[in-house]
């Protein structure tokens, strides 16, 4: 049996198992892993590194509207490169639907960015924003016969979220034609009241922005979207949980009989509110919705990837430049806390952070690791096996991970748009080396050995969870 290319002498990880073989590749795709295999156009020495699935963030933000005058950081190249330099293989960018638009032509719109331009493999959430009895009725039925399996909904932002009636109606027609709802939970109603004290107190600086999204309006939404989803019995996946209290909302639904699944991001392990009150303008960089918390959240967050109470560690990337008119600093943001662009880029640093804190440090195991980066993605969403493991049949979609490899983040090493990273001079301990999308090399040490368009775009089945 020949092969286009054999991988040798590293160590195999997946969510279950650790072990030692070859493995070849042919076509794209894993076709045998087995000692000594032979006769490969290119054999590649693994000798000392890990050999995982590729990273899948299923949590991203990508050439998204954002407002007047405001433009994300990153567009499908970009996103997807800086994507490739942290070890991912696919992510899981969102489609708006704007108000008075079909979720077809929102879907158009996007298709048409990301066409030709993506370094590895993507597939698109539907943000659902106008739930009119067509979109809810005719469109999204044919969409998840199409593969487009899940959605998005918000409880907070104005020009995006959903009232309670709204919600319901969407989670009843996601139950019926086999849709995964996500929900970003925050009470955008207790947010506008606290707002609107702190700007009658002549409250504007950054550090604001956290007081005024606190842990308690999180909890309620979260206790209060698991209760939607009760009454309709619909599945649903809560994202970016950032503290204690959301997440025994999550254990006390599951509790119930409720299918839930949860999501936690690297900006709840390693900053906290006080990184929004640093000096002049500064702290604009660490505005994200919910808020970094404290502490002892972080300490809670690593206890809800240990005991499964998260399935996922997502980046949550949307990301905006600091020192930008169409920025973090826009003449109404350097003004108000309000107008600072909600987000932050950590795509390229999501599996760094995540290895160098967790299994280098012995939070988490390295099949844990591979469980929380890219196995839970590909299942929950409807890519597995095709994606999130390396078994025979599946996607050639590997990261080489050398874990002894000691990084520094700075900005200036990143791929992305952005002119900032929140984890500016953190030391990370092991570090991906070489990506590979359905055998292509992608990333090889720092260097890029790819060409923009090796991505594709997968449809996917419907979540087991529904």
């Amino acid at each position: 049996m020949s092969f286009d290319t054999i991988i040798r002498n590293g160590t195999i990880v997946t969510a279950s198992d650790t072990f030692r073989c070859d493995v070849g590749i042919r076509n794209g795709r894993i076709i045998a892993m087995a000692e000594n295999l032979d006769d490969a156009d290119e054999i590649i020495d693994a000798s000392g590194l890990y050999v995982m699935p590729g990273g899948i963030d299923s949590h991203v933000h990508l050439a998204q509207p954002s407002g007047d005058g405001i433009v994300m950081a990153d567009d499908f190249a970009s996103g997807t490169l800086s994507a490739a330099f942290g070890g991912n293989t696919t992510v899981m960018p969102f489609c708006l639907q704007e108000k008075g638009s079909t979720l077809r032509e929102a879907l158009k719109a996007y298709h048409a960015k990301a066409e030709g331009e993506c370094y590895i493999d993507v597939s698109f959430h539907i943000i659902v924003t106008d739930p009119t009895s067509h979109v809810l009725g005719q469109e999204l039925p044919a969409l998840v016969a199409d593969g487009y399996t899940s959605i998005k909904v918000f409880m907070t932002y104005e020009n995006l979220r959903l009232r309670d009636d709204e919600i319901l109606a969407t989670l009843d027609s996601a139950r019926t034609s086999g849709a995964l709802v996500m929900v970003h939970c925050e009470n955008e109603d207790a947010i506008r009241f606290l707002i609107g004290r702190h700007e009658a107190n002549g409250e504007f600086a950054a550090k604001y922005h956290a007081t005024s999204r606190p842990v308690a309006a999180e909890r309620e939404a979260t206790h209060r979207a698991l209760s939607l989803a009760e009454i309709v019995d619909t599945p649903i996946v809560i994202v970016h949980v950032s503290n204690r209290q959301a997440m025994e909302e999550i254990q006390r639904a599951r509790a119930r009989g409720s299918k839930v699944a949860g999501e936690t991001c690297p900006q709840y392990l390693m900053l906290t509110a006080d990184d929004l009150n640093a000096t002049e303008l500064e702290g604009a960089k660490f505005v994200c919705s919910p808020p970094p918390r404290d502490a002892e959240s972080q300490i809670a967050c690593w206890e809800g990837l240990q005991n499964g109470t998260f399935d996922l560690f997502s980046s949550d990337h949307c990301p905006f430049r600091y020192d930008d008119d169409a920025g973090k600093l826009n003449e109404k943001g350097k003004r108000n806390f309000r107008w600072i662009p909600n987000g932050i880029p950590g795509v390229e640093t999501r599996l760094p952070i995540l290895f160098s804190e967790g299994v280098s440090k012995g939070r988490i195991d390295l099949n844990r690791f591979v469980a929380l980066s890219s196995t839970n993605h590909a299942k929950l969403y409807g890519l597995y096996p095709r994606k999130g493991t390396i078994a025979i049949g599946s996607d050639a979609d590997i990261a080489l991970w050398d874990p002894k490899k000691s990084v520094v983040i700075t900005n200036d090493i990143l791929h992305h748009g952005a002119d900032y990273t929140p984890y500016e001079g953190l030391a990370i301990t092991g570090w991906p080396v070489r990506v590979m999308v359905r055998g292509k090399t992608v990333i090889n040490g720092e260097a890029l050995v790819a060409e923009k368009g090796l991505g594709n775009y997968l449809a996917r089945a419907r979540s087991p969870l529904v």
